[in-house]
């Protein structure tokens, strides 16, 4: 599942393929802005570890946890 984080002074997006449910990061970003000093805490799927302050989210866009298709399709 595809995670793109916007952070507050900066052009750029994080994007994160994490292997965690919707619901999981969901929290996991619930929490982190409950806090002030909070911290947002995400692991991709090859096991890298990306952590970001919560004053400097802007937004957190969770894609869908569908499996990719793979193949050729008539649409």
């Amino acid at each position: 599942m595809e995670v793109k984080i916007g952070i507050a002074d900066n052009s750029r997006e994080l994007t994160i393929a994490s292997g965690q449910s919707q619901d999981e990061v969901e929290s996991l970003v619930t929490d982190a802005l409950g806090k002030s000093e909070g911290q947002l805490a995400l692991t991709d799927e090859k096991g890298r570890r990306y952590v970001v302050p919560s004053a400097k989210i802007a937004y957190v866009e969770i894609g869908a946890s569908s499996a990719p298709r793979v193949g050729f399709g008539v649409s």
